[in-house]
């Protein structure tokens, strides 16, 4: 801890130097305050005393130049002087707090522990609200990760206007989810949300669940029947998977988006519809227009606005607080009594790649809340790959086994183990870093940042 004492009395410099250093302070020196402010901007001190009463520029006017100038060390003013009066006033300019003359050593180490103190409960509080900020809800999402939450705060941004929109994400990631929220954030969301996954419905019978059947339409038509489109009218219809749709299936579905009508199998007359139509795919439409397989004029329709969800290995700021939150609500659910997870066993979760997504941790978690055995979630509750994970033994290159005195930091070691398993799939592809990308189960982008993160450009 540095301190830069100002105070044109030599005699009082001399004393606080011999209190502060003996306290283990490093203490700096100056004899007014021009001196002090060019020391301040030098030494970079974490903790300012600084005299009311000196010639020239005074101890307010040094407080107010320092805050001006952008320094943040907490201030202490020493004054004989205007008591409580020129202490508040000291206070309002910036000041943090004061000492009246004379003062003894034991008052002077007292009231720097209170400022430092102070201090600590200031960045304690300022890195919780901004990691309140950080981890942003929306709905039933949770997001920390700036990919994450610059989709979600997009999707709120366009739920209020009736665009179509598609959804582009991995199996898992959450595409039903975000389309649920993008239903409820819309002026739509007293209407019905009605889902449907374009590739489990038998090519047969998807004209008939779409658009509804009359009477007598078919065999086993007993009675009039609404589609997904009627049963979605004044609210959100969700296509998930939607490039599954067959070529004839298009058409009819892009008469629809244009017209706002269907006409059920069997029927004569078409009927109104009015349903907002929200998408999700998995593969990438733009290919499948390309090669013929998802007609354009569809894509371009249906993706007027398109939101890309990021696979959870590229995301791994949200881990730990999905963590925490599928614990909570499936502890609940299940009616356990299970409110952590051991070291082990999170060491484990956090280092998965999770190619299922966010499904997958949920499976796990749910797994493991009901063979856990005590308060806690083990490295036992876990499947046996997370396991073997999570009882990989952190040795970097060179190392046979770890000592009393070897480094047991997680982080560290955890940091190691990922930069040499970088170094030997770059080695074992040839630099490749594509082929290395898909061997350590990252994405191109995620490889490209702990390339540079660990300096392997270099090495």
């Amino acid at each position: 801890m540095k301190v830069l004492v100002v105070d044109d009395d030599a005699g009082l410099r001399k004393s606080l130097n011999l209190i502060l250093e003996d306290a283990g302070y490093k203490v700096v020196m100056a004899g007014d305050a021009e001196e002090g402010l060019k020391k301040a901007k030098d030494t970079d001190p974490n903790l300012i005393l600084v005299d009311v009463r000196m010639p020239g520029m005074d101890g307010l006017g040094f407080v107010e130049s320092y805050r001006a100038g952008g320094g943040q060390a907490p201030l202490v003013v020493m004054t004989a002087y205007g008591g409580i009066d020129m202490a508040v006033s000291a206070i309002r300019r910036g000041a943090s707090d004061f000492l009246a003359k004379p003062f003894g050593g034991e008052e002077v180490l007292l009231t720097l522990k209170k400022v430092e103190e102070r201090e600590g409960l200031k960045k304690e509080v300022g890195r919780l609200r901004a990691e309140v900020r950080a981890e942003r809800r929306f709905g039933e999402i949770i997001a920390r990760s700036p990919e994450m939450v610059r989709a979600l705060e997009m999707a709120t941004k366009v739920a209020r206007h009736p665009t179509s929109i598609l959804i582009l994400g991995a199996t898992g990631t959450g595409k039903e989810l975000l389309a649920r929220l993008i239903h409820s954030e819309s002026d739509r969301t007293s209407g019905p949300f009605v889902a449907v996954n374009c590739g489990a419905i038998p090519e047969g019978l998807l004209e008939s669940q779409f658009f509804g059947y009359v009477k007598g339409a078919f065999s086993g038509a007993d009675a009039d029947r609404e589609g997904l489109f009627e049963a979605a009218h004044g609210g959100t219809l969700f296509l998930d998977e939607i490039g599954e749709l067959p070529e004839p299936l298009q058409v009819k579905l892009l008469r629809v988006l244009q017209e706002g009508e269907v006409r059920r199998v069997g029927a004569t007359q078409t009927r109104h519809v009015d349903a907002r139509i929200v998408a999700a795919t998995n593969r990438s439409l733009e290919k499948d227009v390309e090669e013929g397989r998802f007609r354009g004029d569809l894509y371009y329709r249906v993706a007027v606005v398109t939101l890309s969800l990021p696979a959870l290995r590229d995301r791994p700021q949200d881990v730990p607080v999905l963590i925490q939150h599928l614990l909570s609500i499936h502890a609940e659910r299940l009616g356990v009594v299970v409110h952590e997870i051991d070291r082990p066993a999170m060491d484990a979760l956090l280092s998965y790649a999770w190619p299922g997504n966010v499904r997958e941790l949920e499976n796990v978690i749910e797994r493991a809340l009901v063979l856990a055995d005590g308060p806690q979630i083990t490295l036992a509750d876990l499947p046996d790959h997370l396991r073997d994970v999570g009882s990989a033994p952190l040795i970097p290159a060179g190392s046979s086994a770890l000592g009393d005195d070897e480094d047991l930091s997680v982080k560290r070691r955890s940091a190691a183990l990922e930069k040499q398993l970088i170094r030997k799939a770059l080695a074992r592809t040839g630099g490749h870093r594509g082929k290395a990308a898909e061997i350590l189960e990252l994405s191109d982008r995620a490889l490209r940042y702990k390339i540079q993160e660990y300096a392997l450009e270099e090495s």
